[in-house]
């Protein structure tokens, strides 16, 4: 966190990573959305319950929801081959986000700083693997003159 009053990138990679370290088979929606939940209110955030993490298929949003805050145990069993995007919201003091007229820019209903991140992940046989982390940076070339 960059300070009291900003929340920074990492934060809500960090809340996505502590549901990943939950997700496998057998663990439910609950699981993950109470990772998240907790990271984020035990690092003094506000959760929206409006808008979180989605299931990814022939649709860009599709079941199931991923909340970002939850009761473990309970919600759809996680099972090898499903596909998750989590995404969680770090804001400082609300917990609603509203929509601009583009229907697509959200913001925080009192103009706070807001962060957000997205992780897709698998569910595999031995638990979550992350398919937004690239496997190689890519470097910048730099222009060549003749």
């Amino acid at each position: 966190m960059t300070s009291a009053h900003t929340p920074s990138s990492e934060r809500p990679s960090a809340d996505a990573i502590a549901a990943i370290a939950v997700a496998g088979p057998g663990a439910r929606l609950g699981d993950l959305s109470h990772a998240i939940g907790t990271t984020l209110t035990d690092a003094g955030y506000s959760v929206n319950l409006e808008f979180g993490g989605h299931g990814i298929g022939s649709s860009m949003h599709q079941d199931p929801h991923v909340a970002n805050a939850g009761r473990p145990g309970r919600g759809y069993m996680l099972r090898p081959g499903l596909l998750l995007a989590l995404e969680p919201w770090a804001m400082i003091d609300t917990d609603r986000l509203i929509v601009d007229a583009d229907g697509w820019t959200l913001r925080s209903a009192t103009g706070c700083r807001t962060a957000h991140s997205e992780h897709t992940i698998a569910i595999t046989d031995d638990g979550a693997e992350i398919l937004t982390v690239p496997s190689r940076v890519p470097t910048t070339s730099s222009a060549t003159s003749s």
